[in-house]
């Protein structure tokens, strides 16, 4: 049972940085020893696999596609989304700094394990990363669009954000908040959801089918390339993630646009003015809330380093048996 609960938990981590803007589901994956698991899993679902279910033969399909391992990853993002829709309303009102303080850390400590992961830093490499921060920093600076609630407009926002939640370093959300439509499909639809409302499927929906679309094209993309490029691909993502961090710098005044909805009046995100702090208590506690994202991460990967060693004595040992 124990591993099925660690990739269940797994899950609610990534669940609970894509809902944060500026957080990548897919750092949390990379820094948890998962990420080429997942991408390998995702890319399995095939012609081959299709037959496989068709035919009535689930054991086999089961084995070819991982299903045990997405379905406990799976369900840990899906609880941890829906129970965290509503949570992150009151959080982003009252305590963003403090919100965005905590995943600073996250991300801050992941840039060390991800580029570790890199076998030899040549020219190369480190040409990559910085592509890749440059590529991050560009997304921070650039301006939302408006919202748009068309069922052509939704598929796109589901490839779109569905490609860079797998991405480490770039945030799904906070793709959705540049296409101007985070406030719509993270925080009205999925909390009106979970309040019983079933018209918001309306939006659900094409952004659900969308996600599928994005998520099987970038994961054949994304194995090639390891398979291929392995040093690079990882220096790349060691890029986004040390660029996303300018995205969620907790000091920060939000640059917002009032505008109308059927006669009501909102306000819209359209930029950032970043700044460094004072000294103060709150800003203490900002800083503490840092270095408990960073010693989490240590944590985690603490963790999941010894399972990953404990999976090749199980299996060096199973091979002896043979």
């Amino acid at each position: 049972m124990k591993g099925p609960i660690v990739v269940f938990l797994k899950g609610v981590g990534m669940g609970a940085a894509n809902v944060i803007p500026g957080v990548s589901g897919g750092t949390v994956a990379f820094i948890t020893g998962i990420y080429e698991r997942l991408i390998n899993a995702i890319k399995s679902f095939d012609v081959t696999a299709a037959k496989l279910l068709l035919k009535g033969q689930f054991r086999a399909f089961a084995e070819k596609v991982d299903f045990w391992f997405l379905s406990c990853l799976g369900g840990g993002v899906i609880v941890s989304i829906l129970t965290l829709a509503k949570v992150l309303e009151y959080l982003f009102k009252s305590h963003a700094t403090y919100v965005y303080a905590f995943f600073f850390g996250l991300i801050l400590a992941s840039i060390f394990f991800v580029g570790r992961q890199v076998k030899r830093w040549s020219a190369s490499p480190f040409t990559c990363c910085l592509v890749g921060a440059g590529i991050a920093v560009t997304v921070a600076l650039m301006k939302p669009a408006s919202q748009n609630d068309s069922v052509s407009y939704l598929l796109i926002c589901g490839v779109v954000a569905m490609a860079s939640m797998i991405i480490p370093g770039l945030s799904g959300s906070f793709v959705l908040l540049l296409m101007g439509n985070y406030q719509l499909i993270m925080i009205e639809s999925v909390s009106r959801l979970t309040g019983g409302d079933l018209a918001v499927l309306t939006v659900l929906i094409p952004v659900g089918i969308g996600a599928v679309i994005g998520v099987v094209a970038l994961s054949h993309i994304l194995a090639w390339i390891f398979q291929r490029y392995h040093d690079q691909a990882v220096a790349l993502l060691t890029g986004f993630v040390a660029g996303s961090l300018l995205i969620i710098w907790p000091w920060k005044e939000e640059i917002v646009q009032t505008f109308e909805v059927a006669g009501k009046a909102k306000d819209k995100v359209i930029g950032y003015e970043w700044f460094l702090p004072d000294l103060s208590v709150g800003t203490g506690l900002a800083i503490g809330i840092m270095v408990l994202g960073f010693v989490i991460v240590w944590v985690m990967e603490s963790l999941g380093k010894e399972a990953i060693d404990a999976e090749k004595v199980e299996a060096a040992s199973e091979a002896e048996k043979t």
